[in-house]
């Protein structure tokens, strides 16, 4: 097969997948985060590294839809060492003339290393819009992915983007 027939082949069944209204990983939005007050730890006490955390935060959005929001969250997660599992998480989206609140339904970290050191955390998983009005209703009932990366000591962004799924925010035009 020459090259030019590959193209077509390839150009064709890209565009046949974005045609067939094929969900992308769009972004819905990115925010910039900084931990509000202490990170809470609180010792399980059946073995060694086995905690509870708890921290709050405060975001702005950099990012898609919610570009210009502010968002004010709060997670607890059970740590395993350098594992974790969020058991509960969300927060509040607020931008001009609307609102909306996230809930995490599912999602794992992973401590961060530099120079042998913690640097913060990294994390992934699912949530849903569970309301929103205004500006931001169509995306109240949308389902999401996050993920997390560390940015600085305290510091953090998120990203939340449309996890493929059918009825979710972001999907392809058709």
């Amino acid at each position: 097969m020459n090259k030019h027939v590959l193209v077509t082949v390839v150009c064709s069944a890209l565009g046949l997948i974005s045609a067939s209204g094929f969900a992308l990983a769009e972004t819905v939005g990115r925010y910039e985060c900084n931990v509000v007050g202490a990170v809470g730890q609180e010792p399980i006490g059946d073995k060694d590294g086995h905690r509870l955390a708890s921290v709050q935060y405060v975001c702005f959005g950099v990012d898609g839809l919610l570009k210009g929001a502010v968002y004010t969250g709060a997670s607890i997660s059970e740590w395993d060492g350098s594992k974790g599992t969020y058991l509960s998480a969300g927060g509040i989206h607020r931008v001009a003339g609307g609102l909306a609140v996230t809930q995490l339904t599912e999602g794992t970290g992973s401590v961060v290393m530099k120079d042998g050191k913690p640097a913060g955390n990294e994390s992934s998983g699912k949530g849903l819009f569970k309301f929103a009005s205004g500006t931001l209703a169509a995306l109240s009932g949308k389902a999401v992915r996050f993920e997390t990366k560390p940015t600085g000591v305290g510091r953090f962004s998120i990203e939340f983007t449309a996890d493929g799924e059918p009825g979710t925010v972001g999907t392809s035009k058709q």
